[in-house]
């Protein structure tokens, strides 16, 4: 049983990662497979762009109903 606040719309990679039990790399790979999350690309102070993953409350649904947790 995942608690979350029910007044949080919008979750990070870390926090998703968090909270069902798979790792940064399965949920990316997840993300874009089951075309679940948006990427959230942003510039850092050195130059470069990151990618950030954001999630909905739905999206946290689906991931937590058909993914099991990582063993790794």
């Amino acid at each position: 049983m995942i608690t979350v606040k029910s007044t949080q719309k919008v979750y990070s990679e870390d926090e998703i990662s968090r909270l069902t039990g798979i790792c940064s790399e399965h949920l990316r790979g997840v993300a874009r497979s089951k075309h679940l999350g948006s990427i959230v690309r942003a510039a850092e102070a050195a130059g470069g762009q990151t990618e950030r993953w954001q999630f909905t409350s739905t999206d946290l649904s689906v991931l937590t109903a058909l993914f099991p947790r990582c063993e790794h």
